[in-house]
């Protein structure tokens, strides 16, 4: 049964408190590395290692990088090597890592709150082409990703991006990663309240900072103050959603906790309202638990769900109370359902100064650096200086004026992009996968993208809101347990008992309305040939079946095995 967002319903079930003995925490003083992550961790900061690439790395190139710093330290700038070409994704989990590594790195642009000026995504769209082979993914945490980097152009890459306000820090790492942020903060018409000062405090007075910058695992952090609630908070380690308190007014709902990957969970309630001007100090006691209470014995239980998991909302808020905020918090509402199916802002919208913001969708967030310059181009010419990503893979350009909406329209889909999508181009989103990820099994963006086309020519008069997520391994980027139709990238047999590339499926997953994980049905996995039939069989049985008005995820929780099949 899907759990309501006030209610979640955790995956993860709850423990006894008290199993902390050899968990490698550090409040209870197991400072002895357990692991060899925590070890290089201990051994040094991961921010330390730019000084090594800019004055060691970059001038000796690939094979003077120490082992710790290819594979550890240098994910805290924002560096991956990526997938070695050729390698299929039945050796994914068979080779060592120096196998898999190729010469070249994921380069990951940190973008808070997904702002930007057309300054900065021209610079961006310039670094493409001199140095990533024109790559470019918008990622459904706002950032932009590079490939094809190599370690001798980073220091010229961060100084092209920091000329113009962008960095890479902490975007990878067992850090605060980049800070999701409703992509029409201060300008929505309907916006309960603006998060940006919080984002921008946060990122001030944290983010680079050597307090936190050794935690456990990765930390996801979310603000938004949109009716939408267009940031997922429900999956995030801290989310701060906007409320109005009945006595103190507009301020932030505050969840913890949440988390996908192979052990999916739901954010929960601390039940406290925290006003705007207190939310950083709130995150950084939020923060400072998990740092010195999270588990650091084994890499797979490190991240902040499962301490929730252990603790419960109740223990976690007297702790932050008592040991770090050194005060209680106040009482506050739950969110109310969100005012829209749909939380990416895609099509033409008013701003509440009169003018309007127009959200468009790139096929699964791939685009490329001509692109991005086209569009910062485009955007200015139209009177525009703010563009914003999504976390649906999406883009948002902001301030235009109610006489040069059709003109920037006409221009967006010119340069291939819809303004007004069909619901899988809308819907759809897919992980890195296989071209250049290591972990990955299978393909995604290219599959992503052919099942689109496949299904609005299939499907055309299919207008139901709808969420495909691809995922090329069971890690759970593209969000595939809180997805309608989740695609789970592995090997499977076809007819022939061939081993090829395929998915196993997740049905009736749902953020926002009736939150929850999608259904697996037993012995459901499809072939990548197979995809496009297995999608609109579902879907056209599904529109057979449904009662009047019932949501995907609805019909999904109760059909039959043979109609989800």
């Amino acid at each position: 049964m899907a759990a309501t967002p006030d209610q979640p319903t955790p995956a993860t079930p709850r423990r006894k408190a008290g199993r902390h003995r050899g968990e490698g925490q550090w409040a209870v003083g197991h400072h002895t590395p357990l692991n060899g992550n925590e070890q290089f961790k201990k051994d040094d900061d991961g921010l330390n290692v730019r000084t090594r690439i800019e004055t060691i790395y970059a001038r000796r190139g690939f094979d003077s990088i120490d082992p710790n710093d290819l594979r550890g330290r240098m994910r805290w700038w924002g560096l991956y090597t990526q997938r070695k070409p050729g390698i299929d994704g039945g050796k994914t989990a068979v080779l060592e890592p120096e196998e898999l590594d190729d010469r070249y790195f994921m380069l990951r642009v940190r973008i808070d709150g997904g702002r930007l000026t057309t300054a900065q995504l021209r610079v961006i769209g310039e670094v493409s082409q001199e140095y990533a082979r024109g790559t470019a993914d918008i990622t459904d945490r706002q950032n932009i990703q590079l490939h094809w980097i190599r370690i001798e152009d980073v220091p010229a890459i961060w100084e092209k991006l920091e000329a113009v306000g962008l960095s890479t820090t902490e975007a990878c790492g067992d850090c605060p990663r980049v800070i999701l942020g409703s992509p029409v903060a201060g300008i929505a018409a309907d916006e309960i309240i603006d998060g940006t000062p919080a984002v921008d405090e946060i990122h001030d007075r944290y983010i680079g900072d050597k307090e936190f910058s050794n935690l456990p695992r990765k930390f996801k952090t979310a603000i938004s103050g949109s009716p939408v609630q267009d940031v997922v908070h429900e999956i995030n380690d801290i989310a701060f959603v906007g409320v109005v308190h009945p006595e103190h007014g507009p301020g932030f709902d505050v969840w913890v906790g949440g988390g996908l990957s192979t052990n999916p969970r739901l954010a929960e309630r601390l039940g406290a309202w925290v006003p705007l001007d207190e939310v950083p100090d709130v995150w950084a006691g939020v923060v400072g638990i998990f740092r010195d209470y999270g588990y650091r014995r084994l890499r797979n239980r490190a991240r902040l769900k499962f301490l929730m998991a252990d603790w419960g909302p109740a223990k976690f808020r007297r702790v932050l109370e008592d040991e770090y905020l050194k005060r209680p918090l106040v009482d506050g509402p739950a969110p109310e359902q969100p005012s829209s199916r749909w939380r990416d802002h895609v099509g033409v919208h008013p701003q509440r100064d009169g003018r309007f913001y127009v959200g468009f969708a790139p096929r699964v967030g791939r685009v490329d650096g001509s692109t991005l310059a086209k569009i910062a181009d485009l955007a200015a010419a139209h009177g525009s200086d703010r563009l914003r990503t999504t976390v649906e893979q999406k883009m948002l350009v902001l301030d235009v004026a109610g006489d040069r909406v059709d003109s920037l329209v006409a221009g967006l889909e010119a340069l291939g992009f819809q303004v007004k999508p069909s619901p899988f181009r809308r819907g759809t989103m897919a992980c890195t996968g296989i071209e250049f990820c290591k972990l990955a099994i299978v393909e995604t963006k290219a599959r992503g993208a052919s099942l689109i086309d496949e299904l609005e020519r299939r499907l055309p008069d299919f207008d139901e809101p709808l969420t495909i997520n691809v995922n090329g391994c069971p890690n759970a980027c593209a969000r595939i347990q809180t997805a309608d139709i989740g695609l789970k990238g592995q090997l499977v047999l076809d007819d022939d008992g061939n081993q090829v590339e395929g998915y196993q499926v997740h049905l009736g997953g749902a953020l926002g309305l009736e939150a929850g994980f999608g259904r697996k049905v037993r012995g459901l996995k499809v072939t990548s040939a197979e995809l496009p039939d297995y999608v609109e069989r579902v879907l056209v049985r599904f529109q057979e079946e449904r009662e009047d008005g019932e949501r995907f995820a609805a019909w999904a929780a109760r059909a039959s095995a043979e109609s989800l099949s």
